[in-house]
């Protein structure tokens, strides 16, 4: 078999949120079978540089054989100079290709990804409700006031969630989102006693048997990190995510301070780049993307190496439903897996729209897809709603 021709597209923004921009890509073989990927970058200032990243990634694999995919990440890792020690850009150009390489792999053999990965350790998967301080349904919210917060958690777990994720420095009191200048330093009272009573209110809402996680999105630095960890401890936070710009030194220095397990990954690409977090125990959960950390080959790498070091693995996920179906086969296969994310994007129309499938959990655990290959791909508005560039 062998790879003949690839599409790639650059989806185009939904006029409500016109920074949202999935970049992906169908492989197609000589024996009719194809498979989707995606590079996870759709927001941010970097889909652009991954439209391109992937279209030069895919002038390389034409006439490659697609079962071969060890052989295929190598060479664009090594054979593209780049590639070595490469950002987001490089990983996920790669993970684009990478993952619609499984989904081929799936296709021919006829099995799901996940049995070609060893097999799936659990039925379902627990999952949490992520990026709340946005509110949690098909509307974007800006939520300011403390009651809010509240409000919305009960609501994520009256659906039957047992975890939800908020970024409790977000916005101030009136729904003025908060500057870096604000959030990167040693923190007044007045931004520590806000984050707490959110975190408070949020506690008594749910009650103690919900797990919380504490989202930084890498806004403060490491001093105002250790600040707000010290007011949340009480609330039994269940890890603190990003709560920095991603150093090991400096995640260890906030972990031995707060006693919070420390998260990072979703801007930590590939294994290289992980080994020295694991080798100084400075974080207990990473959060891999396996749209830009290199596809479900390195993630799974990634993943056994996090288990020599016993730490957790929760894939991040904030893309198309695709990119949903490969985190569910990825970590039903993985023995360290902790939770699954299921972001609030997932619920948006337009987004749900990209796919044929529109996978959700019930009373918030998924199952795992078990078509073959990734069990989803992607919808007509979907490839043919942007930018596109076929190579042959």
């Amino acid at each position: 078999m062998k790879i003949t021709k690839v599409d790639v597209i650059h989806i185009a923004a939904p006029t409500e949120r016109p920074g949202w921009r999935p970049v992906i890509t169908r492989i197609y073989t000589d024996e009719g079978i194809y498979g989707d990927g995606e590079a996870a970058l759709a927001y941010g200032v970097a889909s652009s540089a991954a439209f391109g990243m992937v279209r030069d990634y895919a002038a390389l694999i034409i006439g490659d054989d697609p079962l071969q995919h060890e052989v295929i990440w190598n060479k664009l890792y090594k054979n593209t100079f780049w590639g070595q020690n490469g950002g987001p850009v490089i990983f996920a150009g790669i993970a684009a290709i990478d993952i619609a390489l499984w989904d081929i792999k799936g296709k021919y053999f006829n099995q799901p990804v996940y049995r070609l990965l060893g097999g799936k350790f659990r039925e379902d998967l627990r999952s949490y409700a992520s990026q709340l301080q946005f509110g949690w349904g098909p509307e974007r919210e800006t939520l300011g006031k403390t009651a809010d917060y509240a409000e919305v958690s009960k609501k994520a777990v009256a659906e039957g969630y047992d975890a939800v994720k908020i970024d409790f420095f977000t916005y101030d009191r009136d729904g003025r989102p908060f500057t870096h200048e604000e959030q990167g330093r040693l923190l007044s009272p007045y931004y520590l006693d806000l984050i707490e009573e959110r975190v408070a209110a949020v506690r008594e809402a749910v009650g103690p048997s919900v797990d919380i996680i504490a989202e930084n999105h890498s806004n403060p630095d490491a001093n105002g990190a250790v600040q707000i960890g010290q007011r949340i401890k009480k609330y039994n936070i269940f890890y603190f995510e990003e709560p920095n710009t991603p150093t090991p030194k400096l995640a260890k220095v906030i972990g031995d301070r707060i006693g919070i397990p420390i998260a990072h990954g979703e801007r930590v690409y590939s294994r290289w780049q992980y080994a020295p977090y694991f080798e100084n125990s400075s974080v207990q959960v990473i959060q891999p993307d396996l749209g830009n950390t290199g596809g479900i080959t390195e993630g799974k790498k990634i993943a056994d190496l996090a288990y020599v070091y016993d730490v957790n693995v929760q894939a991040h996920v904030c893309a198309s439903p695709l990119s949903t179906a490969a985190a569910l086969h990825f970590e039903a296969a993985i023995p360290n897996f902790l939770i699954h994310e299921h972001h609030r994007n997932t619920l948006i129309r337009h987004n749900q729209d990209l796919c044929i499938h529109n996978y959700q959990p019930v009373k918030g655990r998924f199952n795992i897809p078990e078509l073959p290959g990734l069990g989803n791909e992607f919808s007509e508005k979907a490839l043919t709603g942007g930018d596109k560039i076929t190579l042959k």
